[in-house]
């Protein structure tokens, strides 16, 4: 029996059910899609009074180019929460992916980063993002196949990717990369950086997918409750291991886009990020016991918080106060899911 008849036969079956179900939710689901577009405004018009600079096409260029890659981790992270799972290393995903690629094809010598020089330099970008596929591909193994603890083999996996990523890299940035690898973070399209054009496109694919395609759509079904989709004839485990590759590859991805824009990798590239990523994700109307939540909503999310501190910066307050705000905006929006939805948060 083909993978096709397994899925589209049982699920037939349920979408009464479910359509129930989406139109009952319809008008809290939209609620929590655009309730941060009137929070972007307010901070768009502060932001104004603060400093005329705020509303050029420059400083408007820059948040946006500033977001690109968090955007992609929060992307993926959105994707991940929704089928009702949970994913802490794409934040080192986003730092050794590049650091392993560019190890791999730099040569011996003649540069402060030693690397192995094992294969050409145009092979970097197809080499990052392989590893995304390896470590997503490790992580749904053990998870899913082990049925080990999602949070913990994440949280071990960040752990042991960042340690690798340091030693690498010999605890310093590698500032000499392959063209190849810094072309997407540096070129324009249509005057405009190309990685905001990618992360247009990503985000329109991945809104799409969950709106429209089959597999996106049980994404919801999954995270709502697996055991239902399961009997439902949904293939859960398959699907969840294929989210969880594709989040990782979202990670490395992101991490060629910083590495290109800032023309080096750190040694500590994408450290606390998993902060901003939940942040964004959950005040973008994302729930952390799956099932809930849109891609549009979580972009908002990234652009409110980097709206904050780009407002921030133009008022002069120091950037030490950022980490602060950050986690007084997810209470704040958490309180006024919990009220506008009339929905018990756990």
């Amino acid at each position: 029996m083909s993978a096709t008849t397994d899925v589209t036969e049982p699920t037939a079956d349920v979408t009464p059910k479910t359509a129930g179900d989406t139109r009952r939710g319809l008008g809290i689901g939209r609620f929590r899609e655009l309730s941060l577009v009137p929070a972007i405004l307010v901070l768009g018009l502060i932001g104004f009074i603060v400093s005329p600079a705020f509303l050029t096409a420059d400083n408007l260029i820059g948040v946006a180019q500033q977001s690109t890659e968090l955007s992609l981790l929060v992307l993926a992270t959105a994707l991940i929460l929704v089928c009702g799972r949970m994913d802490l290393s794409l934040e080192s995903t986003i730092g050794v992916a590049p650091v392993i690629a560019v190890w791999l094809v730099l040569p011996t010598s003649g540069a402060r980063f030693t690397g192995l020089g094992l294969l050409p330099e145009w092979t970097a970008v197809p080499l990052c993002l392989l590893v995304g596929v390896v470590i997503g591909a490790v992580n749904g193994f053990l998870i899913l196949k082990l049925r080990l603890n999602g949070f913990i083999v994440t949280l071990g996996m960040l752990t042991m990717l960042r340690g690798l990523q340091v030693a690498l890299s010999e605890g310093q940035s590698i500032v000499e990369l392959p063209s190849s690898f810094t072309y997407l973070g540096k070129a324009s399209w249509l005057g405009v950086p190309a990685a905001i054009w990618i992360c247009v496109m990503l985000f329109a694919l991945g809104g799409s997918a969950l709106a429209w395609l089959r597999h996106g759509r049980a994404l919801y079904a999954i995270g709502g409750n697996a055991e239902a989709a399961r009997t439902a004839g949904i293939r859960v485990d398959r699907i969840v291991w294929g989210v969880l590759i594709l989040g990782s590859v979202l990670a490395a991805f992101a991490g060629i886009l910083y590495s290109g824009h800032y023309g080096s990798i750190s040694a500590t590239q994408g450290s606390g990020w998993i902060f901003q990523v939940f942040a964004a994700t959950v005040i973008g109307g994302v729930s952390l016991n799956g099932g809930k939540g849109t891609v549009f909503g979580a972009l908002t999310g990234v652009l409110t918080l980097q709206l904050v501190v780009n407002v921030m910066t133009l008022a002069g307050v120091p950037p030490l106060w950022n980490q602060f705000l950050n986690g007084a905006i997810i209470i704040v929006a958490l309180i006024i899911s919990r009220f506008a939805s009339g929905e018990k948060q756990e």
